[in-house]
């Protein structure tokens, strides 16, 4: 039985959860001003929450069912309750759409509506699976869970944030119920240590993605201790990698020596590409301290590992698992303009990145290296006073919708405008233009 915020919900093609936080936000705000309640603008409904409501199976707190009001300009029993026949949608947005006279939605409304309601079904449908599975683990529990580790790994860096956190988060909270449950086998306890790593592995990158560098070192120490449990060893190197990652970017450079050092010291050849990684993040770090010989040398070690590296069970994953050859050029390209390299060495080498992504495969490009690899650019043409060369680098980057400037891409951003900032760019009219539109991009980056 359908509920009238069910219909006027897919009438907007609001049905997807971050849209339909995102338009009670809004109403919430708008709600504040007009009560002139400022706790209501502070207001949003978890995911769960909003299915719940979506599916009629809880009412909303008084709070929330003013702000409801408030979004479809109803009376909250009519919302929660089938539409009454021949009643029409007020039209209070300009997206808003009246439906035809037969009651009937578009048939792109329909397939929305279809589409969410399958996929709550099918949630529901894992739930009571899992539970029902009382003394042990089904395969097809524990196929589903495999498998979307996996999807949501190789998407993890083509995809905005949001677009995969919620499955991420509910698979790793199944994960973690079937290990405290102690019905896993043997075997499957060994499979299931090493599928919590990937996911909590996956979460700390959410996490520093989110700006939190505390909640990602805490999820990463996690996944390192379920892939110590699972013995592989390929993935406690990767969570070194991991660890080293969020310190570069923390601002912790000499931590994230020391992290990609640990996990350098792990592997043994033959190796699969988290060897590339780990040479190359300690390049990075290295060239934020200023160690010019250092970069070399780990440079060097980058390209010697890859000569040699074995692909393995990570990397058939790919996506955030593997570090592919796009990735490596803009790490080299990272340390060459971060370290300062006189001459045209760190444009060529940053242009060089650039090329890579825009010739890169679907399943190698990832959206923030190549942010990353035209801000480097870009610096390297602030540096060489080409501030339209730079504008032009920045181009791309400026177009990323707000979902996809987590944090790496606004420390990269933030790089240029500092760089725009001093020197003798700073003088420069164009330069006070770009830093204008910076600050723009920073501002309407994800939540700090």
């Amino acid at each position: 039985m359908r509920t009238l915020l069910q219909l006027l919900t897919a009438q907007r093609d609001w049905q997807s959860y971050p849209t339909f936080k995102a338009q009670f936000e809004r109403a919430a705000r708008e709600l504040a001003g007009i009560e002139g309640t400022p706790h209501l603008a502070h207001l949003a409904p978890s995911e769960r929450t909003y299915e719940r409501w979506y599916l009629g199976e809880t009412k909303p707190v008084p709070d929330a069912r003013r702000v409801l009001v408030h979004m479809f300009g109803y009376a909250i029993d009519e919302l929660l309750t089938p539409p009454v026949a021949g009643v029409h949608v007020p039209v209070t947005d300009s997206r808003a759409r009246r439906p035809p006279p037969d009651g009937h939605f578009s048939t792109g409304a329909n397939i929305h509506e279809m589409e969410r309601q399958a996929a709550m079904a099918a949630s529901r449908a894992l739930r009571y699976a899992v539970m029902a599975e009382t003394n042990s683990i089904g395969a097809e529990t524990f196929g589903h869970i495999r498998d979307e580790v996996r999807r949501i790994g190789a998407a993890y860096p083509r995809v905005a944030l949001h677009e995969i956190l919620p499955d991420l988060t509910e698979v790793h909270d199944l994960i973690f119920r079937l290990l405290e449950s102690g019905r896993a086998t043997p075997a499957q306890g060994v499979d299931l240590q090493l599928l919590a790593s990937m996911a909590s592995g996956m979460l700390a990158k959410a996490s520093h993605d989110l700006s939190d560098p505390r909640s990602a070192m805490m999820q990463a120490r996690a996944a390192y201790v379920c892939a110590d449990q699972a013995g592989h060893t390929g993935m406690r190197a990767w969570v070194r990698g991991l660890q080293s990652l969020i310190s570069y970017w923390a601002g912790r450079p000499a931590d994230a020596v020391v992290y990609a050092g640990q996990g350098n010291a792990l592997l043994t050849a033959p190796a699969g590409t988290v060897a590339v990684w780990l040479a190359a993040q300690e390049a990075c770090a290295h060239a934020a301290l200023g160690d010019s010989d250092r970069v070399r040398a780990s440079l060097a070690r980058a390209t010697d590992a890859r000569d040699v590296a074995v692909l393995d069970d990570l990397d058939s994953i790919g996506g955030i698992f593997t570090f592919p050859q796009p990735r490596e050029t803009y790490y080299a390209a990272e340390a060459l303009v971060l370290l300062g390299t006189p001459g045209p060495e760190k444009e060529r080498a940053a242009q060089e990145a650039v090329h890579a992504y825009s010739a890169a495969p679907a399943d190698e490009w990832a959206f923030g290296a190549e942010a990353g690899a035209r801000s480097g650019l870009a610096l390297a043409r602030i540096s060489e006073g080409d501030i339209d060369g730079a504008a032009e680098a920045l181009g791309p980057v400026l177009d990323l919708p707000s979902g996809r400037r987590k944090n790496g891409v606004v420390i990269s951003v933030q790089r240029v405008h500092d760089a725009l900032s001093t020197g003798r760019a700073r003088a420069a009219r164009r330069a006070g233009d770009l830093r204008a539109e910076l600050e723009v991009f920073t501002a309407t980056s994800l939540p700090r």
